[in-house]
């Protein structure tokens, strides 16, 4: 059984996700790092791009152990082809040519082929969707101090609260995340 992941919110609801080490090794090893380790506990959503995506973080959780880029997934593992970012996915961002985000993940709310072979869908959800709909309708106000140029950010208003994860590993043991040696860190995780 692949592992299965609950994000508890802080509003009671939950979004259960069934992570898919096959399409996405590293990227799913990575991600259990970040929730194995508690980092992403009490950790209140960061950006929302209606008709978009929903942006769990932008700043590596503002944890210095979650400050690391992956690979591109694809170039890891070539064999492997990318699936379709589309609602009910589960994405690792990006920062370009530095890497993927160590731990940084989305949810995209319209099917998006321009991510195909660049941001690795690693998951998908099984329970929550009405959540993420919900999400994606508070209310929120411009980041006007992002330091990347070009980028729409918008954080809630009121904070929108992962409580805590809880995760299933059905037996398995997944190693850590092949990480870059030496990368450039994006501004916002300073």
């Amino acid at each position: 059984m692949n592992p299965r992941v609950t994000l508890h919110m802080a509003n009671g609801s939950k979004i259960v996700m069934e992570l898919l080490p096959d399409a996405a090794p590293n990227t799913v090893n990575s991600f259990l790092f970040a929730a194995l380790g508690g980092y992403m506990d009490h950790h209140a959503i960061e950006r929302i791009v209606p008709g978009n995506w929903i942006d769990v973080s932008y700043t590596a959780f503002g944890q210095e152990a979650c400050r690391y880029l992956i690979p591109n997934e694809f170039e890891l593992h070539p064999e492997i082809e990318p699936m379709d970012s589309h609602p009910g996915a589960v994405c690792m961002g990006g920062y370009g040519e530095a890497g993927l985000a160590g731990c940084e993940f989305f949810f995209p709310l319209r099917d998006c082929p321009e991510h195909k072979g660049i941001y690795p869908v690693f998951g998908k959800v099984l329970e929550g969707m009405d959540e993420l709909y919900r999400l994606e309708k508070v209310e929120t106000v411009p980041v006007t101090d992002f330091p990347i140029e070009g980028v729409e950010v918008n954080r809630p208003v009121e904070p929108q609260v992962i409580d805590h994860v809880e995760v299933e590993l059905f037996g398995k043991t997944y190693p850590e995340p092949v990480r870059v040696n030496d990368p450039k860190l994006p501004p916002c995780w300073k």
